[in-house]
């Protein structure tokens, strides 16, 4: 029940955020025909959060992004308790992770709200994300993400958000404490999928990190425009 509650708000304030920011939320005839599909595949996930993303990856597709078989999506309005990270298979357009996933100790506690480019905040980063090389770190096995968005996660690389299996996120966790356990601003996993999740994202996939943040919405080369807007690879 408290689920269902948090995603009918969620989905709700959504919606009155992206109407008052002028954005177009309503699926169209300028949807890719994948939309419906993939809608399908993950019922759970926010349709206005969905089209969001696939706008975004399109926009970075057609700005010389290369990679278009995968697209993962987070959606940090939900709770922590909640998956809220989808991983979709596009060119079967297919859904193929539902997933837990952290973020950062200083966006929140139950629920991220706050969200940072700046070291030092122990902050998740909104926006378009590329996935870069895997590494063995403090972490264990991680995934480089690089920002695509300059001024909103473009130092995503030198503030170290990456993603990682973390011993605080799963279920069992979730039950006794109430919420996720937080990172320092990556998007964690839980232990038992992270690597072959990271396996199935790394090296040129788009990853789109939602929250109802007008400033960012309105402000998005992704999302308010379109035509060579990616940053160079890092």
């Amino acid at each position: 029940m408290l689920l269902r509650i948090g995603q009918k708000l969620s989905l709700l304030s959504c919606v009155a955020l992206l109407l008052v920011s002028g954005i177009a939320i309503a699926a169209g005839p300028d949807m890719p025909a994948s939309f419906q599909t993939l809608k399908a595949e993950a019922p759970n996930l926010n349709p206005e959060v969905l089209r969001l993303a696939l706008d975004a990856a399109e926009c970075a597709w057609k700005g010389g992004e290369r990679r278009h078989d995968i697209l993962s999506v987070i959606d940090y309005s939900l709770p922590s308790v909640a998956p809220r990270l989808w991983v979709f298979d596009m060119d079967s357009t297919k859904l193929i992770y539902k997933e837990l996933v952290a973020h950062g100790v200083g966006s929140g506690e139950f629920s991220a709200t706050q969200f940072s480019n700046k070291s030092g905040t122990k902050q998740s980063s909104l926006g378009l994300f590329r996935t870069g090389t895997t590494y063995f770190g403090q972490n264990g096995y991680s995934l480089k993400l690089h920002g695509l968005e300059r001024g909103v996660n473009h130092k995503a690389l030198d503030r170290t958000i990456v993603m990682h299996g973390a011993w605080y996120v799963n279920e069992d966790f979730g039950e006794k404490y109430g919420r996720m356990g937080r990172s320092w601003g990556c998007p964690a996993l839980d232990p038992k999928v992270a690597k072959s999740l990271i396996d199935t994202i790394k090296e040129g996939t788009l990853l789109f990190v939602y929250y109802p943040d007008l400033k960012w919405l309105n402000s998005s080369e992704f999302l308010r425009g379109c035509g060579g807007n990616t940053l160079p690879s890092q």
